[in-house]
């Protein structure tokens, strides 16, 4: 249980907490950021500590792993700007992006587990039995990870996809159709020239875009992903193409544009793979 919240503390401190504008200006916000991570850890291992353990033994139980996930995160996370600052990854090297994101994340979950290992005598093997011999585990903590899963089907994999796909602006406005005229002009007419007869053809093509509501596209991708998540969890394997042709349906006039259609392609089968993975995860653990 102290595990799975020391988990969704750290995300909400990351995902929530924590604004576009700091994710943009990092290192302009980092005391913000790491006040957020302190505020949300030492809530949950204070109240930890005065109900498990009955506020005794302040250091070990309160004190160190609170140090021990604040250092560390203040030093993973001004490592990784460091070292992106260093590199200078461009914004076409999205998958450099997200492996770093990726490699981020996992640094912290790994820390929070040798938190518990070290100090709250939590069984490593004991999780991964729990896991081999699916073992019933209690409301409360199936509702932890419930939500924690939710959270990464969200909001987490959709700051995900976001750096998989990087930022086209011109592909994220809405298709709305092509447009031709043709003029055909006398110069006979214009010239007051008798003699043969002379003509000009003009052509004019428009493609018209109108703008598109990104946070409407965002909580279409959350829904997207949840229905995908319970669409696994159940089995029911075939309605997931449903929501696929759904897609496609309301795309359909921008598939006309090759970029657009491949910047739609790669998402959907993004979006699903994340929703088809953690479906089998939740199934595995809560079956």
């Amino acid at each position: 249980m102290l595990l799975l919240c020391l988990i969704l503390a750290h995300l909400i401190a990351d995902f929530y907490l924590q604004t576009d504008n700091m994710v943009k200006a990092k290192l302009k916000y980092f005391k913000k950021h790491m006040l957020h991570h302190s505020l949300m850890n030492a809530v949950v291992l204070t109240g930890f500590w005065m109900h498990s353990y009955h506020f005794e033994n302040i250091t070990t139980n309160l004190l160190f792993p609170f140090l021990l996930i604040v250092l560390t995160h203040f030093v993973i996370d001004i490592s990784k700007i460091m070292l992106l600052d260093t590199i200078k990854i461009t914004n076409e090297e999205n998958l450099k992006r997200l492996s770093f994101f990726l490699f981020d994340q996992f640094l912290h979950l790994c820390v929070i587990l040798l938190t518990g290992y070290l100090f709250f005598e939590v069984d490593l093997d004991r999780i991964e039995r729990l896991l081999q011999n699916h073992q019933e585990i209690s409301i409360v903590n199936s509702f932890l990870f419930i939500i924690i899963i939710i959270i990464l089907a969200t909001t987490v994999s959709g700051h995900m996809i976001r750096i998989l796909l990087g930022t086209l602006p011109n592909q994220l406005l809405t298709f709305e159709g092509k447009y031709s005229f043709k003029n055909d002009r006398n110069e006979a007419q214009m010239t007051n020239i008798v003699r043969g007869k002379t003509s000009l053809t003009e052509e004019y093509h428009y493609t018209l875009f109108t703008k598109n509501d990104l946070s409407r596209g965002k909580i279409i991708g959350y829904i997207e992903r949840l229905l995908v998540l319970l669409l696994t969890f159940y089995s029911a394997y075939p309605a997931i193409g449903f929501i696929v042709a759904a897609k496609s349906i309301a795309r359909f006039k921008q598939m006309d544009d090759r970029n657009w259609a491949e910047y739609f392609l790669l998402g959907t089968l993004t979006s699903m793979f994340i929703g088809i993975l953690f479906g089998i995860l939740i199934r595995e653990v809560l079956t």
